[in-house]
């Protein structure tokens, strides 16, 4: 009946990525009583927004709450980095939307390519401001998982970052 992977199941301690907002760690497992229905939840703090979320344990996979990602998917991230910019030319707020999309879908390979489509040189044309807003975004997003997989700081890894890109 329970189709409820345990191999899935997320530890106390453990950095994870919610896809929503990022990266957090688990700092319990908590039972609450929500009308009647007793439910265990993931108490996962957000290491950048000082944010408490609680996810229903049988909501993980629905939610996208997952452990951080491998080595070798954060190898990926920094070859898809290097690739040449994929630029659509489509309107901003279709392209935007292709953009939060990929966000917010928490996979560091897709957030990747937004960082690798919206990085401009400083000797580059201008960005809108809404282009820098996405851009900042994105590779905060990717930073942070960076960090929490390299087990170095935030700063560290969006130095390592923008020096793949400055390298293009």
């Amino acid at each position: 009946m329970s189709n409820i992977k345990k191999s899935n199941s997320l530890k106390i301690g453990e950095i994870v990525v919610y896809p929503k907002h990022g990266v957090g760690e688990i700092t319990k497992i908590e039972q609450m009583e929500v009308s009647s229905i007793k439910t265990k939840f993931y108490v996962v703090k957000m290491e950048q927004s000082k944010l408490l979320i609680r996810v229903p344990l049988d909501k993980q996979e629905e939610v996208g709450l997952r452990k951080i990602s491998s080595k070798k998917i954060i190898d990926e991230v920094f070859e898809t980095l290097k690739l040449k910019p994929k630029i659509r030319r489509i309107m901003w707020s279709r392209r935007a939307q292709e953009y939060e999309t990929k966000i917010f879908s928490g996979d560091p390979i897709r957030i990747a390519e937004v960082v690798r489509d919206l990085f401009r040189k400083n000797t580059q044309a201008e960005q809108s401001y809404s282009e820098r807003q996405m851009f900042q975004v994105a590779i905060e997003r990717l930073a942070r998982e960076v960090a929490a997989v390299e087990k170095t700081d935030y700063f560290q890894s969006t130095e390592k970052i923008e020096s793949v890109l400055n390298k293009k």
